[in-house]
């Protein structure tokens, strides 16, 4: 893919960029190792100060950074600027709460002395220079939920953009320098994907982070692994939404609307998978359906649009034959299912929602990333369980039930990182975010998050002897 700004609701290529070359690459891969030498030995207030710095300008440049991102890769842009102000917030949680959370451990002092000390404590340092190879559907937060911890935390930072984002990356690159942070804490890469492996096998970089599909983190984490290198990986995800007897079936079927279309459908955590239980099933996807069928399809730039265009013509293109076979083989779209007929440029795909799903289909096993739900009737909670877990991702999900007994169930058997019950999915700075399975490992945020790039260490103290 060429590093270049296309704009997705017209397909016109509007600017494009030169990868860094060899010699590019190591003046940045420098300036990052040496940076961290100084970096690191920061107190946690001028780090706080510094992030605290670049949320300011963030939250001055939201609406410009915003109808960047819209451009970029067609997201509305009433969530691109819900999404800059998410990160406003990010940046604030981890400046005022790093400290507390890399606060020195103490062990017991009855342990202590069982080993042999006076004292022992765990203390939290940077591990150095990590590499993030970062997605293109939420450009901004994916990047700060990384950086604002790593940089808390005393590490410094490349980012690796997806090549589709790259006013975004330069962006970012630019907002921590203009915040004051030192030279080489924080810099943009604008590297093909063929130049991440040589990053990250250089020994100035320490571990690396990546957010995006199933193929890159293996190729990431294999690379990694070879180097013995730390990885924290958040790939896909095909999030089960469920809805049982109990729960308010109206305002499930509203919300499972936004769960499935945020972010025109292309978000890892989005509910993508409807499992509804056989006595709310005909309520409930009717009423699910007629809200999907009647959302604006249109250009990201107006404020009235609820979906715009997939981000890239080969994510429609496999949306597309995703859709088209699972309908060959019997699925039944009761809307949508191809492309809105006043679209004729840009990359769009109406709202869809398919019954009738069968496990030979490829769309039962594969995630679906743009505004297409599938809907499953079940007959009781077991055949629930066993739906919802019937995937090879586990990132996420969702149920819906008042019964107290089923959500201990739930919260107990179902495979994935998260369980948001009576509610869709989100990421919060206070929560830890990630999956299990081929969703990957490792979490970001809160201190889970932060600690991921840590170097957790015991300091022990001996009995000093009487003079």
């Amino acid at each position: 893919m060429p590093i270049a700004t296309v704009n997705p609701a017209t397909g016109e290529t509007l600017k494009t960029f030169e990868a860094l070359g060899p010699e590019a690459i190591e003046r940045r891969v420098a300036a990052a190792h040496e940076a961290f030498r100084h970096y690191r030995t920061t107190g946690f207030g001028e780090r706080a100060r510094l992030l605290k710095e670049a949320a300011g300008l963030l939250e001055e440049d939201q609406e410009d950074i915003a109808r960047t991102m819209t451009t970029e890769m067609g997201k509305p842009i009433t969530g691109a600027r819900a999404e800059a102000a998410k990160c406003v917030k990010a940046m604030r949680w981890f400046a005022e709460r790093a400290e507390e959370l890399l606060a020195d451990e103490p062990v017991p002092d009855a342990d202590a002395k069982d080993s042999g000390a006076a004292r022992a404590f765990v203390r939290y340092r940077p591990l150095g220079v990590v590499l993030a190879v970062m997605p293109w559907n939420f450009p901004l937060w994916q990047v700060v939920r990384f950086a604002a911890p790593a940089l808390m935390a005393g590490n410094t930072g490349l980012l690796k953009h997806a090549s589709n984002v790259p006013q975004t990356a330069l962006y970012l690159g630019d907002l921590f320098h203009r915040a004051g942070f030192p030279e080489g804490c924080f810099q943009t890469l604008l590297i093909g994907s063929g130049a991440v492996e040589g990053v990250l096998r250089d020994p100035r970089v320490a571990a690396a982070t990546l957010t995006g599909s199933e193929p890159a983190g293996r190729s990431v984490a294999s690379a990694a692994g070879d180097e013995v290198k730390k990885t924290v990986l958040e790939l896909g995800g095909s999030d089960p939404y469920v809805v049982m007897p109990s729960a308010d079936v109206d305002r499930a079927a509203r919300i499972a609307v936004t769960a499935r279309v945020q972010n025109n459908g292309q978000s890892c955590i989005a509910a993508k998978r409807f499992i509804v239980h056989e006595d709310v099933y005909d309520t409930f996807t009717e009423r699910f359906a007629a809200r999907m069928e009647g959302l604006t399809v249109g250009d990201p730039l107006d404020e009235s649009t609820d979906v715009g265009p997939l981000a890239s013509e080969q994510g429609r293109t496999d949306l597309e034959e995703l859709v088209d076979e699972a309908v060959r083989l019997g699925a039944h779209p009761l809307c949508g299912a191809g492309r809105p007929s006043d679209r004729p440029h840009g990359w769009y795909y109406l709202p869809t929602v398919l019954t009738g799903i069968t496990p030979e289909m490829r769309i039962h096993r594969e995630e679906t990333f743009g505004p297409v739900a599938t809907v499953y009737r079940v007959a009781d909670l077991d055949e629930a369980v066993r739906v919802a877990n019937d995937t090879p991702f586990g990132l996420s999900s969702n149920v819906w039930t008042r019964d107290e007994n089923e959500v201990t169930r739930f919260v107990r058997d179902l495979e994935a990182g998260g369980v948001f019950v009576n509610g869709m999915t989100a990421s919060h700075p206070a929560m830890p975010f990630g999956g299990v399975k081929r969703s990957g490992y490792g979490r970001e945020l809160d201190g889970h998050g932060i600690k991921e790039f840590c170097n957790i260490t015991t300091v022990w103290r001996g009995t000093e002897p009487e003079h």
